[in-house]
């Protein structure tokens, strides 16, 4: 157990399409009324959340972020670098997001079907100062964007190429008013009219490397992305291994015949799909290709990258 006196909250306004906004008073005021002392910091640009945690062990012992699984990453790549990739200060995670996915790594984990943690939980884990160490994935190479100066990058739950990339890119624009689980099933279906399976050469550990179409490429820490879709259901946040799916080229009527098998963790045995355990993995591309990690889109013209698992590096209360 942790006790802790000084905590900086990050909380992005704008995250879960406007759920943060309007849960924010309430969760201030538990926060307040669970005895914790804390200052506040809001967001109102991109990577704002990164550099804030990258300054806040200077002058906290812990952070609490409060939005979704992009707020939470930003904050997961500060504190990385403020650590320089050793073990951080430890993070509170608040899921008010779209699909929180890295929130249903935290103990007990999110069953299949079943309900999230909510935020009052969250804050009740917090002050109680519980917090396990957790993996974190680590890529560099391609081309970030401007902002990150080429800077290694760094996931809390999982990235991907392929399908998952487009739909993660084309929630971008589905209406605000459609949030969770309906806004990735509209990205879904916007995905497969206009999807183009890509042609990869994968190394992975070492295993002979092989080239191959995919329609989906995923680096998994965590069991589930896009809200509802549990790609590696017996991944584990902590074990030292990424859980690795390659699919093989498949067309949109297979697709969507496989995506009710992915809503139910139940795919592992399709014979289009292999499933790998890994802590090293490079790919290359033969045209550029958009990356996706944890529902961020760092990456749009990405040709070669390598994904390197850091073991026990982010401590988050649990």
């Amino acid at each position: 157990m942790i006790f802790i006196q000084r905590i900086l909250v990050i909380y992005n306004p704008i995250a879960g399409r406007g759920r943060v906004l309007e849960y924010w008073p309430q969760v201030k005021q538990a926060l307040h009324e669970s005895g914790l002392k804390f200052d506040v910091a809001p967001t109102d640009a991109p990577l704002e959340a990164a550099r804030l945690a990258e300054q806040a062990p200077f002058n906290y012992e812990a952070v609490i972020g409060v939005g979704g699984d992009g707020t939470i990453h930003e904050i997961v790549n500060g504190l990385l670098r403020a650590s320089q990739e050793n073990e951080t200060i430890p993070l509170g995670v608040i899921p008010l997001g779209n699909g929180d996915d890295f929130a249903k790594m935290i103990p007990p984990e999110t069953l299949i079907g079943g309900k999230m943690l909510d935020w009052r939980e969250a804050v009740r884990k917090i002050t109680a100062g519980r917090s396990l160490l957790f993996d974190v994935g680590k890529v560099w190479g391609g081309s970030f964007s401007p902002e990150s100066e080429d800077e290694p990058h760094y996931f809390m739950n999982g990235m991907d190429v392929g399908f998952g990339a487009q739909t993660a890119y084309n929630l971008r624009r589905i209406p605000r008013f459609l949030t969770g689980l309906p806004a990735y099933l509209t990205s879904v279906i916007m995905t497969l009219i206009e999807y183009h399976i890509p042609r990869l050469r994968l190394q992975i550990d070492n295993l002979p490397p092989f080239e191959q179409e995919t329609t989906l490429t995923a680096i998994m820490n965590g069991r589930c992305f896009g809200s509802g879709f549990w790609i590696c259901p017996d991944a584990r946040a902590d074990d030292g291994f990424f859980d690795v799916l390659v699919s093989d080229a498949v067309d949109r009527l297979n697709i969507m015949r496989l995506v009710p098998a992915l809503m139910k963790g139940e795919h592992l045995n399709e014979p289009v799909l292999k499933l790998y355990r890994a802590k090293r993995i490079t790919i290359e591309a033969y045209q550029p290709v958009i990356v996706e990690m944890d529902g961020e889109i760092p990456l749009i013209d990405a040709r070669r990258f390598e994904v390197e698992l850091l073991p026990k590096r982010l401590r988050v209360f649990v």
